[in-house]
């Protein structure tokens, strides 16, 4: 069956053969919609005949949220985390541990339970795609839970079995078992391999094994780097394919002709140091060397725990050089980008049916607005999305 929806005072498409804009904005637009797919886009009144139609009555759209960085698979609250940082106490990545024992000690419906919940916030706030990472099991059992239970849920998901060092090894023995034994055993759930290069989880030289081992079982690589301090990994990784590089925080000049040249996204994380009380990214500078951003929640219950994608469209405005445009194609296309998705993050015939509509005449009101809810009604897949506020529970 096919939709028209029409009456669409502003709609972004971020398709650039549309306007002359970056956003691909048409006004008085409208689109059709056949079962999951986008089929046309165009003027109102030129619209052609559906099964169906639906009224907008004037109010915007845009695409569907792209989070393309995520951990909504763990048990345990670490708010007494926030309260010590909030209290001049410095961030040093030690609090995931906490994270990992919660988790092994959870069922299978706990989990399912979390990240359901926090999905449904997600759709709340506009999302409608996610990647979900692992990486709060650390050993072989667990890791493979969390990709079972992501699995369901998503096909954007990531192994990070290399978040940490698991607590029962020494740091050569553990790269070994993500490198082997876990990576066989979650490699039917995953798409993608991610490592956390940092003081207090792994050097350059483990997280490149890490990616190697990763890329040779077939799986597309991403990098958390650069986040608490300037990393030496970021060039060479760069040359091994990576989709993206997040965080992004502490980049060199060599860093960024790195992702330039091999068309490597940086994926900005402005919920992580909102909450950590670290230094915001530099968007302007990579933007100005023609790197592609993207933004994204990096929801977690230690550093991030935000699932809304508008909170970081304020940030990234105000506090890390973006214009608004900007802002929004990042969190909408350019996540895309940092999947190697063209499906989604977009209105255009032939991609995924997946429409925000605000209760808003604009999408600046997004960050004109902060913390006011306009998310109105979200349609992912073709299908519209009954929006309630969820009920979280991390323990059970």
């Amino acid at each position: 069956m096919s939709v028209v929806i029409n009456n669409i005072g502003l709609l972004v498409t971020n398709d650039p053969s549309v306007s002359g804009d970056g956003l691909g904005q048409i006004r008085d637009a409208a689109v059709v919609i056949d079962g999951d797919r986008i089929v046309w886009v165009g003027r109102c009144a030129e619209a052609p005949a559906a099964d169906y139609q639906a009224d907008m009555t004037g109010a915007c759209i845009i695409p569907g949220f792209v989070d393309s960085h995520s951990h909504p698979v763990f048990a345990g609250d670490r708010s007494d985390e926030f309260d010590a940082r909030m209290n001049g106490q410095k961030y040093e990545a030690g609090g995931i541990l906490r994270t990992v024992r919660r988790t092994r000690e959870a069922s299978v419906g706990l989990l399912d339970a979390v990240m359901t919940g926090i999905l449904d916030e997600m759709a709340l706030g506009g999302t409608t795609t996610v990647e979900a990472k692992t990486g709060y099991g650390l050993d072989v059992e667990t890791e493979v839970k969390l990709a079972r239970v992501a699995s369901s849920h998503t096909d954007e998901v990531t192994f990070l079995g290399a978040h940490v060092v698991g607590p029962e090894y020494e740091p050569d023995e553990y790269v070994r078992l993500v490198c082997g034994e876990m990576l066989q055993a979650v490699r039917p759930y995953v798409r993608w391999i991610d490592a956390f290069c940092e003081t207090g989880a792994f050097d350059p030289d483990q997280t490149m094994e890490i990616l190697h081992a990763g890329k040779d079982a077939g799986l597309g690589l991403r990098l958390h780097a650069a986040q608490l301090g300037p990393s030496e990994v970021i060039p060479q990784a760069c040359e091994l394919g990576l989709a993206s590089v997040d965080h992004c925080t502490f980049l060199s000049d060599e860093d960024i002709d790195a992702m330039k040249a091999t068309d490597t996204v940086a994926t900005l994380l402005p919920a992580a140091e909102f909450s950590t009380k670290q230094p915001y990214p530099d968007a302007r500078r990579l933007l100005d060397a023609g790197v592609t951003v993207a933004l994204a929640t990096d929801c977690n219950p230690g550093t991030a725990f935000t699932s809304s994608m508008p909170f970081c469209l304020a940030i990234a405005v105000r506090e890390m050089g973006m214009t608004p445009e900007q802002a929004l194609w990042a969190a909408t296309a350019g996540g895309a980008a940092a999947l190697q998705r063209d499906d989604v993050g977009v209105i255009k015939p032939g991609a995924r049916a997946d429409l925000v509509g605000l209760a808003a005449p604009s999408w600046l009101h997004l960050m004109y607005r902060p913390g006011v809810p306009l998310i109105d009604k979200v349609c992912r897949g073709g299908r519209l999305l009954t929006l309630t506020q969820p009920r979280l529970r991390l323990d059970g």
